[in-house]
């Protein structure tokens, strides 16, 4: 008889993979992936069976996680170069914070593994951001620039930002602060 999933063994081989991808990129073997977990190969795909099931779970979790934080305590009162700030400044931290998810994610958004399903389902988590960035461009220059561009824009802006925090820390508030007056400025 099978023995019953356990949702602790479940995010312990989220966990590992997160590790082991971090380190050696999307093609890790599983196997690698169960003993950083502690379990078999054979547990990993009782819990996701193949590697992309894997793979997709992982992108979706860390896209929901990432949203969630960069959302949360967001004052829909205040104005919006204010909430863009505070969505700003929530990214940055969650990236410093989770720099291995980061990683992970930079890894997946280019992994040919992720199905379109999937990223339905991972743009969903960031709904609220976009929202944010639609408003925060509605009379600027990019205006009537397609939406995912400007995202993608201002997500090139926060990566090099993040990428001169980390290296730079003594002044991470500083690039922190630069990098978001030229997202603004991309944006208004």
């Amino acid at each position: 008889m099978a023995r019953p999933r356990s949702d602790e063994r479940r995010s312990a081989i989220l966990a590992a993979a997160i590790r082991v991808i971090a380190a050696e990129g999307p093609s890790a073997a599983t196997a690698a992936i169960a003993k950083e977990a502690g379990v078999s190969n054979g547990s990993l795909f009782t819990y996701f069976g193949t590697k992309a099931d894997l793979l997709n779970q992982l992108y979706l979790d860390i896209k929901k996680e990432m949203g969630a934080v960069i959302l949360e305590g967001l004052s829909t009162e205040s104005d919006l170069r204010s909430q863009m700030l505070h969505v700003w400044r929530h990214w940055l931290r969650w990236a410093m914070s989770c720099s291995e998810k980061r990683r992970v994610l930079a890894h997946l958004n280019v992994s040919d593994d992720i199905t379109p399903e999937t990223r339905k389902l991972g743009h969903q988590a960031m709904v609220g951001i976009e929202a944010l960035l639609e408003r925060s461009r509605q009379s600027g220059a990019l205006r009537n620039a397609p939406l995912i561009f400007v995202a993608a824009l201002v997500n090139s802006i926060a990566d090099t930002t993040i990428d001169f925090m980390i290296r730079d820390p003594a002044n991470a508030g500083t690039h922190c602060d630069v990098g978001f007056e030229a997202a603004w400025k991309v944006l208004s």
